[in-house]
């Protein structure tokens, strides 16, 4: 496997494990992946493997990641918060 390769793959289980961590179920998984990829890469790929310190980067540059990613950003923020607070409004 080449460089390339072994940092693609990692990558991309980085952003499912994202995913997986910011959204109340599995809804935005592979749509994050597509959509944030190549930002996360071009913008925080010093933080490989380090899935916090990739979430934190890209929400510290959403205003510079691609349209298409920023609204799966905001979608998976909004979907988060509104878990959040069925699940206080539970208890």
């Amino acid at each position: 496997m080449t460089r390339y390769q072994t940092i693609a793959t990692l990558f991309a289980v980085t952003t499912a494990a994202i995913a997986f961590q910011t959204s109340p179920g599995l809804a935005f998984s592979s749509e994050a992946q597509q959509m944030c990829s190549g930002d996360a890469m071009r913008l925080c790929s010093s933080e490989i493997p380090d899935i916090p310190r990739i979430r934190a980067c890209m929400v510290q540059k959403k205003a510079q990641v691609s349209p298409g990613c920023r609204a799966v950003m905001d979608r998976e923020h909004a979907a988060a918060t509104g878990s959040r607070k069925r699940e206080a409004a539970a208890q």
